[in-house]
């Protein structure tokens, strides 16, 4: 017999893409409340992995996280944020909740032109000593 474990309603049935993208968008939502006007012509979008382009013009950097790219014209503001990368530095679910929040908040402020923890008070918090 072939199927499914668990039926599809249940949050264990969800994959691990399915429940990063769910974290992005809980993380994009909280700083809709706060900056909603300024965010109402972005998309957020999560990729697995960044362009070969982007690595290649960072020679000997780290592989970014994410990226944002404000509006122009009719073309809407775009935060992409890289599942993969963010999922590879987390050691627990806690620890990639509280880094896809961080990034978020990075590509935010960096659309903004703000620093992040105007963008959001909780940016960085808590840090272990």
């Amino acid at each position: 017999m072939r199927g499914p474990l668990a039926p599809p309603s249940i949050p264990i049935s969800r994959t691990r893409a399915e429940t990063f993208d769910d974290l992005v968008l809980d993380a994009f939502e909280h700083l809709e409340t706060r900056w909603g006007a300024q965010l109402e012509n972005v998309q957020v979008i999560v990729e697995d992995v960044p362009p070969l382009s982007a690595l290649e013009r960072r020679p000997g950097s780290t592989i970014p996280l994410g990226t944002s790219t404000p509006p122009r014209g009719s073309r809407p503001g775009q935060i992409v944020v890289y599942r993969r990368p963010i999922e590879a530095r987390a050691l627990d679910p806690e620890e990639l909740h509280d880094l896809v929040h961080d990034v978020v908040v990075e590509q935010v402020a960096d659309l903004l032109g703000l620093d992040p923890q105007t963008v959001d008070p909780d940016y960085g918090w808590p840090e272990e000593d």
